[in-house]
């Protein structure tokens, strides 16, 4: 953390591009690939994104990020939760800072939001847990590119019930001027068809909004995904499936990949 309160970025120039041009136009091609929100459709007020160094899992992501972009104009702040890969945690973790900076700037943080889900008690401030954390940063430059300015409330995940983590959705759900972004891999370092199998099945415990059905090794966003489950429950919200790959079908090899998937909630 900077002494201005500035959260740096911790992975570009290996996750994604650490140049701003390049990383521009990075995002630019997987959103320019990606197929559009159908005329009529309704954005969406939620999204499952994958996580991963953007040669992997950037295709899939964008087949959500495609649909956020018909709502430039109305979403002004984002609730953002992934999984932390690096602390272990109990509860929900925000950070101490006022803004995440990538390569393409600064995102200011909601401090009004920030200081209402820190009031609950499974929510507290670690900076540790944010500090070298990719499953919220990789989401940051695709976000800037398709909504310009926004300010953001981040969260990472630990050992957290899926009743916790719906309270702080709860708290920050807000109306259509608010996104939340749900951050998470699927399975990992299973052989391709056996990852086919794993990852078909979670994505029908997402779309039958079932969160018991999702185990440890299913998603490495368990607790994210089963918290936002159980709020589209509470709200009415139905899941669409955007994509549904394996690092084997993008960049990598089929003898031990890992899942992606993408899915809209409106």
């Amino acid at each position: 953390m900077t002494s201005a309160g500035i959260r740096p970025p911790a992975v570009a120039g290996t996750f994604y591009p650490g140049s701003p041009r390049a990383l521009a136009e990075a995002v630019r091609g997987y959103l320019d690939a990606a197929a559009r929100q159908p005329a009529g459709a309704a954005a969406p007020k939620a999204v499952i994104v994958p996580h991963a160094g953007y040669i992997y899992s950037g295709p899939i992501a964008a087949s959500a990020y495609a649909r956020i972009a018909a709502a430039r104009d109305r979403v002004a702040r984002v609730v953002l939760l992934g999984p932390a890969h690096r602390v272990w945690l109990r509860g929900l973790a925000a950070p101490d800072a006022i803004a995440f900076a990538t390569p393409l700037g600064e995102v200011p943080l909601d401090a009004v939001a920030l200081e209402r889900v820190c009031a609950l008690p499974q929510v507290s401030r670690q900076a540790e847990a944010h500090a070298f954390e990719h499953s919220l940063e990789v989401h940051l430059p695709f976000l800037q590119s398709v909504l310009g300015a926004f300010a953001l409330l981040p969260l990472v995940a630990g050992d957290a019930t899926p009743a916790e983590v719906a309270e702080v959705l709860e708290v920050a759900w807000g109306g259509p001027e608010t996104l939340i972004v749900v951050s998470s891999d699927l399975s990992h370092y299973h052989s391709y068809e056996s990852a086919r199998r794993m990852d078909a099945n979670t994505a029908c415990a997402i779309e039958a909004l079932q969160p018991g059905r999702i185990g440890h090794e299913d998603a490495c966003g368990r607790v994210p995904i089963q918290g936002l489950l159980v709020a589209a429950q509470q709200h009415g919200l139905r899941a669409t499936r955007l994509d549904l790959r394996n690092s084997g079908d993008t960049a990598g090899s089929r003898d031990a990949v890992v899942g992606y998937g993408a899915w809209s909630f409106a």
